[in-house]
């Protein structure tokens, strides 16, 4: 694929959160992470992206990592709230959480799917398609497309700038919720958010009416 890399100077402004622009609790946080910004800094450009859809792991849920406690792969969900979680699932894709909670209590948002805002050409080179609405959709995909890995790992995602939390650039569509995606335990529960009416949105089409 042919496509020119920007400069790693944002082409906008966003508005970095700050920690009293969050709840800590956990669903509560899901729920306001949508429609806000996540942004990637790196030497070969800047991508971001509006989030459209997550799923929270609250404290006590045997389908968080964090159930059976603190372990070196989990110690990111166990810090102060807003720090990225980054694990490899399946041995295949990188997936980011946010972690949420006062801090020991060891819980989490999983990011699902972003709908691209800056740096697509970028995302596309990393993805490996020009298909847009494919290059943000779903956990692993995403880490992918804004080049998130285990180095992002315990990252304060309101204080840095290699990957950080920014305000919403538009007003926010309806926050609707369901079941979770893919998980075993506790899959009834519902603690997946999204954007209604988002094509961004990932999972089966009658997950997100």
């Amino acid at each position: 694929m042919n496509a020119k890399i920007q400069t790693s100077v944002p082409l906008q402004i966003y508005t970095r959160l700050k920690p009293s622009d969050l709840p800590i609790s956990t669903a509560e946080l899901a729920k306001a992470l949508i429609g806000c910004t996540l942004v990637r800094e790196t030497p070969e450009g800047v991508t971001a992206g509006r989030i459209v859809e997550v799923e929270a792991y609250v404290p006590g849920d045997p389908a968080s990592h964090a159930f059976r406690g603190k372990t070196p792969r989990t110690a990111a969900m166990f810090l102060s709230p807003y720090r990225a979680y980054v694990y490899l699932s399946y041995g295949t894709s990188w997936c980011m959480n946010v972690s949420s909670e006062p801090e020991g209590h060891g819980a989490g948002v999983l990011l699902r799917a972003l709908e691209p805002l800056e740096g697509i050409p970028l995302m596309q080179i990393r993805r490996g398609t020009h298909t847009l609405r494919d290059l943000c959709r779903g956990p692993g995909r995403l880490c992918q497309a804004m080049a998130i890995d285990r180095s992002l790992n315990e990252l304060d995602l309101l204080q840095q700038n290699a990957l950080y939390l920014a305000a919403p650039v538009r007003k926010t569509g309806r926050v609707r919720k369901s079941k979770r995606i893919g998980i075993s335990k506790a899959p009834d529960r519902l603690l997946r958010f999204y954007e209604a009416e988002n094509s961004f949105v990932s999972g089966p089409r009658s997950l997100s009416p």
